[in-house]
């Protein structure tokens, strides 16, 4: 044993895991190219990003705007997560195709699934346009003028880069305002879904184990990208043809080892990696637990009605999951918050920078008041915090019905303008040519108008349960009311609990059965002649109207604060780089392109537990529980794992990889991101980070940090062996070469992933 004990020793030593703490923008990698190259990447800077040559940029696509995803053939062909198409699959199942349950795979491109607004987007280009925009910017400006500023330049700055292109623009900010960045995108609007395992793979483990290592998840999916026949972006059509790509990523059959490189790219959502201890507080306080206990309301009752009956699992697959996974995320960030200790780790930062700030005359003039400005916004906005969570999570996302009120009283506001225009219109005409021709114009608007709010009605009540949504109602309401203090309610509500004597239940009955929004019939009927009255006077229509105006209310209460933090910030970040110099910083994650790199790694949770880097079909096995919907798996899955049938796809000890983990920095958004290797190859799909570091999105764990990721040889044995689509996998480039560098370096990008 102690040989053993000491052997492994040895190889974590031998293969130490390196801390890459930083999402970095890849317009700026040279800044990390050395310490890149030093650690295994074996491209050029060119090859990773250039705006005039193929690149690995342009195999990422931002999927949606809500996921990452990455091109892994010359025709297309799309890998992302299995829970970031988990949308579209749950759109095209019903009892009688359960794609969810069943999986779905098309054999041909006829076969394959168009998905109305779902996007693929590309990075043409980025470019620093920070002096640019600073130098219209003044130190006395108000937090408001600064920011309509900012608004003017960016959009003229963005309104010139697609000036006589197809393509679309807009200038992000970074740093709390210290730098700004515009970005260039060619966007793709059909993209159609190709391939999903059944959900007894894709979330094998469901929420108990989300994001927890080990873990056993096929977590992936395939789609397609189709482009118009001149090969530009084009609306759906059955003309389009699969989009040729700038670039692809080939597929490494090699695996990953302890100490690998790997390297992603994506689309991180958000960080707060500069946030003070302030923030902190209130997050462990207030702002998480609050989100937390009206998600597990709403959990609750839609789990009640999704095992009563198979139409309705279908129906709220994908609400539940959106709501389940911020749900869990919350709770493990707070625990890690304080189990990582995160609040004392900011104070010290905090107090070098309050000794930074006033060794020096000049830096106390322009940083003096930072500190003091975060600690009076934080203290301001506490007493609104737990409302506007409320307002949010109980109210406008609670129940659908409010929600949806406010939507379609907006959309339909614009039919009675029009016909008010109308009729202003007609009062003013001439002669009856002229009545004629204004009459056509406005009718063929109102009825555009009306045939929208049907088509919409349609698809938001295919996926509707009215007696759960009514529940819901009742449920979040009671909450709101007996947790948010009445000054802060909605006026709807606090007359209701004093006209129902606090019996939400029967005040929810009442309203659903008098709004005409709980049904699409009802919805229909009211649309063949709207009332601008009838709108108005309908109890959907007032409680979403005064949901969004108390909403509208909490933002313009914590106006003052809100200033003083964005202030706070701004002069806080300028400040940390001034004070460190010679520390590469990097901006917080805000749905940009960012690359970020690090190492395969296993790492000891806690004490005398330690967790290897990579698990294989065993543990799927060790795990299945056919009394276990989490835990249920296919019987032809556990036949060839049985069997060991795992053919190219397992690795040298002959396994069946399924999952690994590595070091690598990444957010919400990086869903679906290509893990690759130094020679430019994909070898997983990034898919969650671990529980013991969920803190991570506000200060980087260096020791414990993981990316959990689906190994691409567990995907191509899913393709291959399960599902028998070997059209698939015949489209896609597999590499197989763990003797070196797996191409020509001469050659161009785009020839190195056909010349393997």
């Amino acid at each position: 044993m102690k040989k053993i004990v000491a052997f492994m020793l040895g190889l974590l030593m031998a293969f130490p895991v390196l801390a890459n703490e930083g999402m970095w923008l890849p317009l700026l990698l040279n800044r990390n190219y050395e310490d890149m190259k030093a650690n295994g990447l074996q491209l050029t800077p060119e090859e990773l990003y250039s705006v005039n040559n193929s690149s690995l940029k342009d195999a990422i696509i931002s999927f949606g705007g809500f996921c990452t995803g990455e091109i892994i053939s010359p025709n297309g062909l799309i890998l992302t997560n299995h829970h970031c198409g988990f949308s579209a699959i749950q759109t095209h199942s019903d009892v009688e195709n359960d794609y969810l349950s069943d999986g779905f795979w098309a054999k041909s491109y006829e076969e394959e699934k168009s998905n109305e607004g779902l996007y693929a987007r590309f990075l043409v280009r980025m470019e620093d346009v920070t002096n640019r925009i600073t130098k219209e910017l003044t130190d006395d400006m108000s937090e408001d003028d600064r920011a309509a500023k900012i608004r003017e330049i960016g959009k003229t700055i963005a309104d010139e880069a697609k000036e006589d292109t197809h393509y679309d623009a807009n200038v992000k900010s970074f740093f709390h305002g210290n730098e700004f960045y515009l970005f260039v995108y060619e966007t793709y609007n059909d993209v159609r879904l190709v391939g999903a395992p059944p959900s007894s793979v894709g979330k094998f483990g469901g929420d108990t184990d989300n994001w927890m290592w080990p873990r056993h998840t096929g977590d992936f999916s395939l789609f397609r990208v189709y482009s118009g026949p001149d090969g530009k972006p084009a609306e759906y059509a059955e003309e389009n043809i699969p989009l040729t790509p700038k670039h692809y990523l080939p597929i490494s059959l090699d695996g990953v080892k302890e100490g690998d490189f790997t390297m992603i790219f994506g689309y991180p959502g958000s960080t707060d990696r500069y946030l003070s201890s302030y923030g902190v507080q209130q997050a462990i306080d207030v702002y998480n637990p609050s989100v937390v206990e009206v998600r597990d309301l709403k959990l609750q009752v839609m789990r009640k009605y999704m095992d009563m009956d198979p139409a309705t699992r279908i129906q709220y697959a994908s609400k539940y999951a959106r709501t389940s996974n911020y749900w869990k995320y919350y709770i493990g960030q707070t625990e890690q918050l304080q189990n990582n200790n995160v609040y004392a780790k900011k104070v010290a930062i905090e107090n070098d920078f309050d000794k930074w700030v006033n060794a020096n005359a000049s830096r106390k003039v322009k940083y003096g008041s930072t500190l003091q400005l975060l600690q009076e916004g934080y203290k301001e906005s506490d007493e609104y915090v737990k409302g506007n969570v409320y307002v949010i999570e109980a109210g406008l996302l609670g129940a659908e019905l409010p929600l949806y009120a406010v939507r379609f009283s907006r959309t339909l506001n614009a039919y009675f303008e029009a016909m008010e225009a109308m009729e202003k219109k007609l009062d003013e005409a001439k002669n009856d040519e002229e009545e004629a021709s204004i009459e056509e114009e406005y009718q063929g608007k109102m009825t555009a108008i009306k045939e929208s709010l049907k088509a919409s009605a349609e698809e938001y009540f295919k996926d509707y349960n009215t007696m759960l949504d009514q529940e819901l109602f009742a449920t979040t309401m009671g909450l709101y009311y007996n947790n948010i203090a009445t000054e802060q309610q909605p006026e709807f509500l606090k007359k209701a609990a004093k006209k129902y004597k606090g019996n939400f239940e029967e005040y929810a009955t009442d309203i659903y059965e008098e709004s005409f929004l709980t049904s699409m019939e009802s919805v229909k009927e009211f649309l063949e002649d709207p009332d601008e009255d009838d709108l108005e006077e309908d109890m959907g229509v007032m409680i979403g109207s005064q949901l969004y105006a108390t909403y509208v209310g909490y933002n313009q209460n914590r106006k003052a604060s809100d200033d003083k933090m964005a202030k706070g910030y701004r002069l806080f970040t300028a400040g940390l780089r001034e004070m460190n110099p010679d520390k590469n910083y990097y901006p917080d994650a805000n749905s940009t392109m960012r690359v970020t790199y690090g190492t395969v790694g296993s790492y000891y949770p806690k004490d005398a537990v330690f967790y290897d880097y990579y698990t294989s079909s065993k543990g799927i096995l060790q795990k299945e529980d056919p009394n276990d919907d989490e835990f249920m798996v296919p019987d032809y899955l556990t036949d060839l794992i049985k069997s060991e049938d795992f053919g190219p796809y397992a690795n040298e000890k002959g396994e069946l990889p399924v999952c690994f983990i590595h070091n690598t920095d990444i957010t919400g958004g990086n869903s679906g991101s290509p893990v690759i290797n130094g020679k430019g190859q994909l070898i997983g799909c990034a898919f969650d980070g671990n529980w013991e570091a969920m803190s991570g999105d506000i200060f980087f764990e260096e020791e414990l940090q993981r990316t959990i990721s689906v190994d691409a040889r567990y995907i191509l044995f899913i393709v291959d062996k399960y599902a028998g689509a070997k059209n698939l996998i015949e489209e896609m480039t597999l590499v197989k070469d763990n003797m070196g560098p797996a191409v020509d370096k001469e050659a161009p990008l785009e020839e190195k992933a056909m010349a393997n």
